[in-house]
């Protein structure tokens, strides 16, 4: 028996609403599915605080508080890579700024302001150490001292300028010598040992570099005013 017109009409308008339903329930379970057995990386997602890269100053591995600087200083590698000095992301010394050099590699900043004041390197294996003494005691209680050893930082070292990084805070000065790995930040200000120091002593026994200690990295964040 033929079907009437209003008939069809009808029962194609059912078969419609019947996909649509059909094609909703299957969407929805394929997202339901996928949510609950697939693990989508973060940055497809909703970004969390967490999960959000932050760019700190010197690549430091966190960032540092209001009111404090970001520093980090890396040894020389043997005498092959030489050392850096980074303050408040501004890369001071560096072999890429090809103004680094054997010995000790030292940078001056205003530890108000955070203004590089001088940078320098001394050759302590076969240098004048008096320049070196010279440098130290031109040094004011506003500075804050950044250095890096490399390949040789101790065969010119005397007492009289073991006792003038003392007096800036270190601890090891008193023993650095021959081919040892050094990093330092410290200031005249200080009261006692600074915080901010790393060494290693040229051992072949340990050295981790043929007739040299492996590379030293000292990072951090040193307050503002610390005199």
């Amino acid at each position: 028996m033929a079907m009437s017109p209003c008939s069809a009409v009808l029962l194609r308008f059912l078969t419609l609403i019947f996909v649509l339903i059909t094609s909703w329930i299957i969407i929805q379970s394929y997202i339901s599915f996928s949510m609950k057995t697939i693990r989508l990386p973060r940055w497809l997602g909703s970004v969390s605080k967490e999960s959000r890269v932050v760019k700190t100053k010197c690549d430091l591995s966190k960032p540092c508080p209001n009111n404090f600087f970001a520093f980090k200083i890396l040894s020389g590698a043997a005498n092959v890579v030489g050392p850096s000095i980074c303050f408040e992301d501004r890369m001071i010394m560096s072999p890429v700024k090809d103004n680094v050099g054997r010995g000790l590699n030292i940078a001056l900043v205003n530890g108000s302001t955070g203004m590089v004041l001088r940078q320098s390197y001394f050759d302590m294996y076969s240098g004048d150490p008096m320049l070196l003494v010279k440098f130290l005691k031109e040094i004011t209680e506003d500075m804050l001292v950044l250095v890096a050893s490399y390949d040789d930082p101790g065969t010119k070292m005397n007492d009289e300028i073991r006792a003038l990084f003392a007096n800036l805070g270190s601890s090891y000065a008193k023993q650095l010598g021959f081919r040892d790995s050094w990093v330092f930040l410290g200031t005249r200000a200080i009261k006692n040992h600074s915080p901010f120091e790393q060494f290693l002593k040229n051992n072949p026994d340990t050295n981790k570099y043929e007739g040299w200690p492996e590379l030293l990295e000292l990072e951090g964040c040193v307050p503002q005013k610390v005199f």
